[in-house]
């Protein structure tokens, strides 16, 4: 009668996904550099996840 633990742990990525966009639209960086990391935290969640926390605007 619980919540699923899958279904939790889908709905705590998708919170840090949400947030990681955020994040990249209030950066600093350029219009077009912005576009493409929200492109690719939409399309490719986990691994652009990743790559954004090691690689993205700082700021």
């Amino acid at each position: 009668m619980g919540i699923e633990v899958g279904g939790l742990l889908g709905l705590i990525w998708l919170i840090i996904v949400i947030w990681a966009i955020v994040k990249v639209a209030k950066s600093s960086a350029g219009g077009v550099a912005k576009l493409l990391w929200i492109l690719i935290l939409l399309f490719f969640p986990v691994l652009g996840l990743i790559i954004w926390l090691l690689l993205g605007p700082k700021g």
